[in-house]
Formats: C-alpha cells, sequence, structure tokens
C-alpha cells in the first residue's frame, strides 16, 4: 500500500488536531503515525488510494473545530510497512512555523463536569479538556505540548493519564488535563498574602461570602489577576473606584448567564453569540432602562452601555454561580499601570486595592486583558475595542505576501506590536499606554516572550515616524543591538494600509478613499494629524483632506480637558465666548486664549479633539478621567437625540457645523439633538469628499471609528453608493498600527519592484525581427 508524508500548516496545535487525525486514520483504516512539530502537524499514513484521497480531503475541508489550516502538503514515500496508527512522540527541532492558539473558554461539557455532584471534577477550578482551557498564556516553547507550558510541573494521577492515553475520551491527548487527585492547587489568601482556605469547594463558598459582604477580592484569572465586587452594592463599587483610583470609567460586570445579564441588558442573536463564543470578549450590550440603579450608574456613568462578560474560566463559573449574581469584574492593576499577572507582584502591588486574594499555582506566562468587542444597533456591524484574551496574537488569513521577518512597534497608545515570521503574521494582545513604565516593562516581556517563542530574528524593524515614542525608540536600540535596519511609517497611513489589508485591497487597480480620524499622529509636516482623507491607487497615497487645522495647546493637557479644544475650536467664533467663559477662571480664561491665538503655535486636525471639544461646548464634558471619555458622553447623547425635528446642517465645513451648534444652543435646543446633527454632519462630510474624489470603495479606520453610531450612520447613508470597508479582526484604534506597518512596508516594497520592473523593460533593446 502507498505511504504518504502531510504536513499540515496553520493552528493546528492545542485544538485536539492529533486526536482528530488518530481517529480519521482508524475510521479510514490506515496505519501510520501522527506528531507535532515545530512546524505544525505531521502525519505519514499507509493505505488505500482511495482511504488517502478521502484522508487529504477530510484534512483540509473538516479540521477540528478551532483548528485552521492554512496549508497541507504531501509526499509519498512509497511502501511502509506500519501495523497500527499511533500518536507519536513531538520533534522540536526546527525554527516554528505555526499559528499560534488562543485562549478558549470553557465549554459546554465541561460545565457540565463542573456541575455534576457524581463527576470527580465536581467544583473542580482547572477543568478543561481537548476544546477548552488556556493555550497561549501557558506557553513557555513549541511545539504545544506539556512540558513545554506552565502545567509541566502538574503530574497526572492515574485516572487523569488513563483519560489522556484513552482514544474514545474528550480528553484524548489533552494537554491541560487535570483533576482534584492531581490538582492546580487554589488558596484563599487576607490582604497580606496570608493562606486562609485551600480546599477548593470551601475556597469558592467563602469567596462568595466575602463578596456579599462588600469585599474586594483579587482573582487570578487566564491572563492575570481581575478584582471583583458585588455589582448590586454601591458602596463597596464606590469604594473600589476610590481604591484603584479609577473615578468614572466603566467598569465590566461578569453575570453567571447569559439569561441573568438578559434582565439587565438588551441582547440580540449576534451579541448572544459572541458572549458563548470560545474566545468570549467582553460585549458592550444596551442598558435596560429598569436596570439603571444607582449601583448601575457607578459602574458606567453617564453612559447607556454595559460591558457584559460571562464565566469563561473554570473558576469564574463557579464563583460567578455560587455568588448567583453580577460581579464587577475589571482588570487588576493601578490606574494606569498593566494587569498583574505574576502573583508576587499582585500581592506586592494590591496589598490596598483588594481585601482578600483568590490564587493558584499555574503560572501565567503572558499577560491579557479581556478582549472586548460591541456591535452597532442598527446594522450589527462588530466592532474590535481591545483585542487581547481569546483573539491574540494571530491574525488569521492576512493575505500579506511578505518575505522576510519583520517586526513592526506599533504606537504608544493601546499599544500592540506585529511580527511577520516563517510566513505567518501575528499582532500582539493590548498591552496598554507606554507612557507608564510598568507597561513598558509588560511590552519588553511580551515582545521578548514571543521572538524567542517563535526563534524569531527579525531583517528589519519598523516604527512610528513619531520620534520620543516609547516604541519607536526600543525599536531603534533593537535595530542597532540586531544591525538590521529600521523604516518609520507615518501613523495615518499605517492606519489606513491596515485595513487595505485586512479588506483585501492592496492591490486594487482602482482608487480608494481612506478615512482616517483619531486623536493623536505626528505628519509629515511637523503638525498633529487626525482628521485625514487619502487616497490610494496602484501603491500611491494621497492626503486629499482634511479637517482645518486648529490650535494644538498646552500639550497633553488638551487631551485631558475637553474645554481647551472647544476654546481652540473656537477662535474666531466670538458667538461661542458666553457658552464657554464659565469653565473657566479669570486667569485662565486670559492665558488659554492668549495661547490658542499664537499664530505660529502647534496645529491639529485631530477629530478626537473635534469630537472632545463639541462634548464640552454642549455641556457633556469639560475635564476627562480617561482617554475617550468625552466621545463616550457625547454618542450617548447623540443616541437619544435621534429622531427628533431639528433641520440638518447643510453646511458641513467645520466652521458651519460649529456654528450650526452655537446657534441653536443659543435657542435653547435639545443638546441630544444637536449631539446627533453633529454625527451626521461628519457622515455628510465623508459622502461630499468621497463623491469629489470618484471612488467607489470608502476604508475606515482609527479610533473615532468605534463610535457604534458614526458607524451605523455611515453605513446607513453611504452603503448604497460605496463599498464601505472597515476592520475585521483587529481594532480601529492603535492596536491596528504595527500591523498596518507591516502592510505599508509591503505596499511600499512591492511599488518599488515594480517601478524597477518597468525601468528595465523601458532600458531594453528593441527586438530585432
Amino acid at each position: 500500500m502507498e505511504t504518504l508524508h502531510f504536513h499540515i500548516r496553520g493552528r493546528v496545535q492545542g485544538v485536539g488536531f492529533r486526536p482528530y487525525v488518530f481517529h480519521l486514520a482508524h475510521q479510514l483504516h490506515l496505519r501510520g503515525w501522527v506528531s507535532n512539530g515545530a512546524d505544525g502537524v505531521h502525519t505519514e499514513v499507509s493505505g488505500s488510494e482511495a482511504a488517502l484521497t478521502q484522508f487529504e480531503h477530510m484534512l483540509r475541508q473538516s479540521p477540528p473545530a478551532h483548528a485552521v489550516v492554512t496549508s497541507v502538503t504531501r509526499q509519498s514515500l512509497g511502501e511502509s510497512d506500519f501495523k497500527t496508527f499511533e500518536i507519536i512522540e513531538s520533534n522540536g527541532s526546527g525554527t516554528p512555523n505555526l499559528l499560534l492558539t488562543p485562549d478558549f473558554a470553557i465549554c459546554e461539557p465541561c460545565k457540565n463536569d463542573l456541575r455534576d455532584a457524581n463527576n470527580r471534577r465536581s467544583g473542580y477550578a482547572f477543568t478543561t479538556c481537548l476544546q477548552c482551557g488556556p493555550r497561549y498564556s501557558i506557553i513557555k516553547g513549541l511545539p504545544y505540548d506539556r512540558p513545554l507550558t506552565t502545567m509541566a510541573s502538574f503530574v497526572m494521577c492515574p485516572a487523569c493519564e488513563t483519560e489522556y492515553r484513552s482514544p474514545e475520551d474528550r480528553r484524548f491527548f489533552s494537554q491541560t488535563n487535570s483533576c482534584p487527585h492531581c490538582a492546580i492547587q487554589l488558596t484563599l489568601r487576607d490582604a497580606k498574602g496570608v493562606s486562609l482556605q485551600t480546599h477548593t469547594t470551601a475556597v469558592v463558598s467563602e469567596t462568595a461570602r466575602l463578596l456579599k459582604q462588600g469585599n474586594i477580592i483579587a482573582v487570578k484569572g487566564i491572563g492575570g489577576y481581575l478584582l471583583l465586587v458585588d455589582a448590586r452594592n454601591a458602596r463597596a463599587i464606590q469604594e473600589l473606584r476610590h481604591r484603584k483610583n479609577r473615578p468614572t470609567k466603566p467598569f465590566a460586570v461578569l453575570f453567571p448567564s447569559v439569561e441573568q445579564a438578559a434582565a439587565c441588558v438588551e441582547i440580540r442573536d449576534a451579541e448572544r453569540k459572541e458572549l458563548e463564543s470560545p474566545e468570549s470578549p467582553i460585549v458592550l450590550l444596551r442598558l435596560r432602562r429598569e436596570a439603571v440603579t444607582p449601583a448601575m450608574q457607578l459602574i458606567a456613568p453617564g453612559l447607556d452601555r454595559l460591558g457584559v462578560m460571562m464565566p469563561y474560566a473554570p473558576l469564574l463559573l463557579l464563583l460567578a454561580e455560587t455568588f448567583d449574581g453580577p460581579l464587577v469584574a475589571t482588570s487588576a492593576n493601578i490606574s494606569g499601570s498593566p494587569i498583574f499577572f505574576r502573583d508576587q507582584d499582585a500581592l506586592q502591588n494590591l496589598g490596598e486595592v483588594a481585601d482578600y486574594f483568590l490564587t493558584h499555582n499555574r503560572e501565567i506566562v503572558v499577560p491579557q486583558d479581556d478582549s472586548v468587542v460591541q456591535f452597532t444597533t442598527y446594522h450589527q456591524q462588530r466592532v474590535v475595542l481591545r483585542r487581547s484574551r481569546g483573539l491574540a496574537p494571530t491574525v488569521l488569513n492576512p493575505n500579506l505576501p511578505l518575505h522576510h521577518t519583520q517586526l513592526a512597534m506599533g504606537a504608544d497608545l493601546k499599544s500592540s506590536f506585529a511580527l511577520f515570521a516563517g510566513g505567518n503574521l501575528y499582532a500582539s494582545q493590548y498591552l496598554g499606554d507606554l507612557e507608564n513604565y510598568e507597561t513598558q516593562e509588560s511590552y519588553r516581556h511580551t515582545l521578548g516572550h514571543m521572538t524567542q517563542l517563535l526563534k524569531a530574528k527579525p531583517q528589519e524593524i519598523l516604527i512610528d515616524e513619531h520620534p520620543r515614542y516609547f516604541s519607536s525608540e526600543l525599536g531603534k536600540s533593537l535595530a542597532s543591538l540586531w544591525a538590521v535596519p529600521v523604516t518609520a511609517v507615518q501613523h495615518h497611513l499605517a492606519h489606513f494600509s491596515a485595513v487595505l489589508a485586512e479588506n483585501e485591497l492592496l492591490h486594487t487597480p482602482e482608487k480608494v478613499l481612506g478615512v482616517v480620524w483619531d486623536g493623536t499622529g505626528l505628519g509629515t509636516d511637523g503638525q498633529i494629524w487626525g482628521g485625514e482623507f487619502f487616497s490610494y491607487q496602484n501603491g500611491a497615497f494621497e492626503r486629499v483632506d482634511h479637517l482645518p487645522y486648529f490650535p494644538h495647546m498646552l500639550g497633553d493637557k488638551f487631551s485631558r480637558e475637553p474645554r481647551l479644544a472647544a476654546l481652540a475650536l473656537t477662535t474666531e467664533l466670538p458667538d461661542a465666548a458666553h457658552l464657554l467663559r464659565p469653565k473657566f477662571t479669570t486667569s485662565e480664561w486670559a492665558l488659554y486664549n492668549k495661547v490658542s491665538n499664537r499664530q505660529n503655535g502647534l496645529k491639529t486636525s485631530s477629530l478626537g479633539r473635534l469630537f472632545d471639544g463639541v462634548a464640552s461646548l454642549l455641556g457633556f464634558c469639560d475635564r476627562s478621567t480617561y482617554e475617550g471619555e468625552a466621545a463616550l458622553f457625547l454618542e450617548a447623547a447623540a443616541r437619544q437625540g435621534r429622531g427628533h425635528r431639528l433641520p440638518p446642517i447643510q453646511d458641513v465645513s467645520l466652521t458651519g457645523i460649529l456654528k450650526y451648534l452655537i446657534r441653536h444652543l443659543q435657542n435653547g435646543e435639545s443638546r441630544h439633538e444637536l449631539a446627533y446633527q453633529f454625527h451626521l454632519a461628519l457622515v455628510n462630510w465623508i459622502g461630499q469628499i468621497a463623491k469629489e474624489q470618484r471612488v467607489r470603495t470608502i476604508c475606515f479606520s482609527g479610533g473615532v471609528f468605534q463610535n457604534a453610531l458614526l458607524v451605523d450612520l455611515i453605513i446607513s447613508h453611504l452603503e448604497d453608493n460605496y463599498r464601505l470597508a472597515f476592520h475585521r479582526q483587529l481594532s480601529p484604534n492603535d492596536e491596528c498600527i504595527g500591523f498596518g506597518q507591516l502592510a505599508y512596508r509591503h505596499i511600499q516594497t512591492a511599488l518599488a519592484s515594480s517601478q524597477r520592473k518597468s525601468q528595465l523593460t523601458c532600458a531594453s533593446p528593441s527586438p530585432v525581427n
């Protein structure tokens, strides 16, 4: 019988691929072996031609549920004398070349095991199987096998070993297998780290009791520690805000089930599917009016959306169901710092925040916050707000044909790096804002871990053009250390390139319009860009329009105080003075007016600051306590003002929009209706530019397009006449910059290659007949 060797690449480790191949081979009466390698899964099979053909077809077309197969190659080996089919020891030699598998939420069968009093895993907080459990957060090396994870120190008991070796069991070759007899140790500790209880059932019931008493508990999750508190206890929530120095930024709420969440928020089919998915992100959902209690107002102050999460880990499921009510669940950090994921760091830094700690002795290798997504109200457009646990680090099917190992450092706000290695593309999890030293160290740690894991040696480093970004400075240092070239990419062109690449538009022959709206990015003219329109065609970018420049003053204070943006926007509109004057002291008014009227000062075209300024002008927010606060208030207000009686803004120039708002404010019109008309005017402006540019496709990137109402209005008003391209796997905010830097570099390389070929063609002698 013929023997074939198959090499399967993609996301094929940690997804049950070897057991799947084992069962498939037995079904088709094939003999041979299957194993993990550093570059995917390898299998040699011997059998009839028909069986081998069916085997290959199933590998390609019907892989395991969580697998993503990018290629299957075959090689004929002649005849082999295999006696049976088996899973053999992995081969870790060579350079890793596979897609990294994210962490998966607990599956339904494992939930049933937890709840079944007759199951030996009843109440066991670390129940997993082939279909669920930690992956990326515990990997120390490749290929993905228990000895190369933080499960290595936990030796399976005889019962678990039997499951692991039994082809009929759903834990057959499950690398995270454990049970109460070979348990990961759960421990309840006081604020000083002293152990209080270690018996799992007692730990869970005692933790639930402490939560009901109003205590704050730091719980070690999949990607780091979470802070939990009773979501119905206003005093406890206020105390959490005080201790964490987080006065108004919204918290997420953990519900035991979708059914319990539905009593508090509206859940549509797409949102339910996302909540119950293996990725299990936080989903922003519309609050029901009857659910707006004093405690809920403290959870999401001034907002009409609530971040809802399901218990994606067995420990969280046990806690949620034992507590039997909603729990505030927020990343365990001090305001501005990254999530704590090491036990020692959490105990040392959170002792004044948490009353108790719920720890365990399975190490977390890399930190991950919870991912966050939302769906727009009317068109159900999915928008990723934070890409982390469950979604990172692999970018699936990017169709970005890069040719050598490249590292893109991303930006400083909402930092995330991207790495192209071995033909695969990775975008790291959200790592936070790099103005903070601890976040810088977390960025270094995660970057070091990924390059070591993949044995990647970058041959080029890409950075943002802003010379003072930490990510840019680190990129230049690494380039010097590794003796490789470094290339700077303009911030907003990276945004545009990212959304082009995600929508497979890099090589489209037609002209494409890019709308890139965000808070800040250094422009090629030395000003602060953020309200940009670009055209793209045949590999060339052109800045075709932008929000008119207005003063950018007082450094970072400008983005923290929307009242300053309102003042800067209205320097030439005297009618605004009486609306803004009460927002400042006498000395501030004199000083800030003088600064804003400087002719040679720094200018900006930022849409983010325009949203800030309008939010202040309309009286929704004068000082922000977290990034994007003013824009969130303005969006929430605009949703309330939709469908009312004000006429639309006809003059969609910046001056025209501001004059409209000022005039109608003076007439006493509804601020909510004015907020809605502002959003609509921006959409009409996009339509006007698209018409002038004579394009059929419009791409959107930048943090402004996290605004669900704005995205809905864009689709409602422009979809009939244009192809609209939004981000798919990545967030429109600065998390996409690293990926965009890689895409932009590919465009420039392809363009240079095309030009060289063109020059060679032109220089060739004419053919002789």
